[in-house]
């Protein structure tokens, strides 16, 4: 692992500039979850680490610590800090998905975030629309009007977006599901960023939240399910259009 220099007012992500023990952070979880060192494999000792990134070795000490608090890491007595198995990872963190979704290069890369949203969301608007109370209802419908309103501007789209799909968790009436938009929120927002790169906005993707809405508020369970589910393709088509998007053209054969 070679780093790169820190650079003045460094950014993560494009949040606002991280601290040096944050900005260490992110730097090593990257190059691990990018795959620069293996599961199995020993990361550099922590004078090692200190030297390549100009820090402290307790800046260093801290941060594995944060990496062992995520299951990414251990550290032993003699035997340094050893990269764990992804089995026992939490991809669930929202560090760990940002290090993972910082490049997205194929479909593939987003597909386990759609099966995820997949797994919970159309049973979500099924519960909702048997037991959303008509305030709840009220509140879905000011979200979709919020939307329809900056559906061509894709960063102020992406917060009335998330609290959309949350507040239909919440809906369910099931605290432990409710809970779900705060563990998954991240995963949203990864998923909306992904999709959201579209040079036409999501004025496109409005009848589809429109219909989800409409069989919630109709007390649909099996049409909210089935909208929501619809919902989630189209999204998904965004993604794999964008990364297609992104691809650099395939040069043309040398004629010989």
């Amino acid at each position: 692992m070679a780093p790169a220099p820190f650079r003045p007012g460094e950014r993560l992500g494009g949040s606002v500039s991280g601290s040096l023990h944050a900005i260490v952070l992110h730097r090593i979880g990257q190059s691990i979850v990018r795959g620069d060192i293996a599961p199995g494999e020993l990361l550099p000792t922590a004078d090692e680490l200190s030297a390549a990134y100009g820090v402290s070795r307790t800046v260093i000490r801290e941060s594995i610590k944060v990496l062992a608090g995520k299951g990414i890491v251990e550290s032993r007595p003699r035997t340094g800090t050893r990269v764990r198995a992804h089995i026992h990872w939490n991809f669930l963190d929202p560090d760990v998905l940002s290090w993972r979704y910082a490049t997205v290069r194929s479909g593939d890369d987003a597909r386990e975030l759609f099966e995820l949203r997949r797994a919970i969301e159309p049973m979500a608007a099924s519960l909702a629309a048997t037991r959303a109370t008509a305030t709840e209802v009220a509140l879905l419908k000011s979200l979709l009007a919020e939307m329809e309103r900056v559906a061509d501007d894709a960063e102020r789209f992406a917060e009335p977006d998330l609290a959309f799909h949350q507040a239909i968790l919440r809906m369910t009436g099931n605290q432990l599901i409710g809970s779900l938009g705060a563990l998954i929120e991240t995963a949203l927002v990864m998923s909306f960023r992904l999709s959201n790169d579209d040079a036409r906005g999501q004025s496109h993707s409005m009848p589809l939240h429109r219909l989800v809405v409409e069989r919630i508020a109709a007390h649909d369970a099996d049409g909210a399910g089935k909208a929501v589910l619809r919902l989630l393709d189209a999204a998904e088509d965004d993604v794999r259009q964008a990364i297609a998007r992104r691809r650099p053209a395939a040069k043309p054969p040398r004629s010989s």
